[in-house]
């Protein structure tokens, strides 16, 4: 019996090799991290003096101050990406050939220029003279808003034809048929996507290090060869610690994500019927004679009774 349309439920073999697979998989990857321990190990980057130094109130706060510099970058490339993908994305699925020329040509051009040096360009004074916090923001929303027009764009053409169809022979004009139809349903379809390159732009902006702007990256290079212990630099020490800190916010989008994704699911959608209700016949029906058939609440069709007649 087939478990789905692409691959078969697999036999008795199949499953003892499936499981050889995963056994020997897993030990090998244990055994990569046991032999990398050891190697540390035998280098003395277990010392504790190397780890006393995130004890050190100024290395604490020079974090502190480094991880706020990170979360404002982010915070405001990711709503200006955003708001910047939505109007690409009209102007991409525009029905003005020159508007969707022009957005389609934008998009593939900051596609395919590598974002350090869109970043490094505006730093640089491309725009005129930018600080790095700016240049680093605008670099930010420029690529993964073209990034995020794309996968707007093929949310939008997953919704069904139909509704656009619907909305139109309703009447709606074509601002609300993509505010209120398909926008909507886009967004909700391509949510993992779209948190998954929101993910990309908070680690992106490592990239803020090249241009001297003082987030998490450049924290960490100042840490590590500025703070010698007994001659040695603890570039382990700080690898582990900023990295920690970089899955630990990536964690944290990840299940925003998912908790939006089950959120979703539990949405009350749809439109109720209602309730069918006892009509009110006319006088001019009363004064014909005719029979009034009537729905009552439980959907059951019911006619008057006739009036009792009287003979001459």
């Amino acid at each position: 019996m087939s478990a789905s349309v692409l691959f078969d439920a697999p036999g008795p073999k199949a499953r003892v090799r499936n499981i050889i697979y995963t056994v020997v998989g897993t030990a090998a990857v244990i055994g990569g991290i046991v032999w990398v321990i050891l190697r540390l190990n035998e280098k003395g980057e277990f010392d504790a003096a190397l780890w006393d130094i995130f004890n050190y109130s100024g290395i604490r706060q020079n974090i502190l101050d480094a991880l706020l510099a990170t979360l404002k970058v982010f915070a405001l490339a990711g709503v200006f990406s955003l708001a910047f993908a939505v109007v690409l994305c009209v102007a991409r699925l525009s029905e003005h050939k020159p508007v969707r020329w022009l957005a389609v040509a934008f998009i593939d051009l900051f596609r395919s220029i590598p974002l350090l040096i869109t970043i490094f360009a505006l730093w640089v004074g491309l725009l005129g003279s930018m600080t790095p916090f700016w240049a680093l923001v605008l670099g930010l929303t420029i690529y993964n808003g073209c990034v995020q027009a794309e996968v707007l764009r093929a949310g939008i053409n997953a919704v069904p034809k139909g509704q656009k169809e619907a909305a139109y022979a309703l009447g709606l004009r074509k601002t609300q048929v993509m505010s209120t139809v398909l926008f909507p349903q886009a967004i909700r379809s391509m949510l993992p996507t779209i948190i998954s390159q929101l993910v990309v732009t908070l680690k992106d902006t490592s990239l803020g290090f090249m241009i001297l702007y003082p987030e998490l990256l450049h924290s960490a290079r100042l840490i590590a060869n500025n703070t010698p212990v007994n001659g040695v630099y603890p570039f382990v020490q700080t690898v582990a610690v900023f990295g920690a800190i970089y899955i630990a916010l990536c964690m944290v989008l990840s299940w925003i994500a998912t908790w939006l994704e089950k959120r979703g699911r539990r949405a009350k959608t749809g439109i109720k019927t209602a309730k069918a209700m006892e009509p009110v016949a006319s006088e001019a029906a009363q004064g014909k004679g005719t029979t009034i058939v009537a729905l009552d609440p439980r959907g059951e069709t019911t006619a008057p009774e006739d009036p009792p007649t009287t003979g001459n």
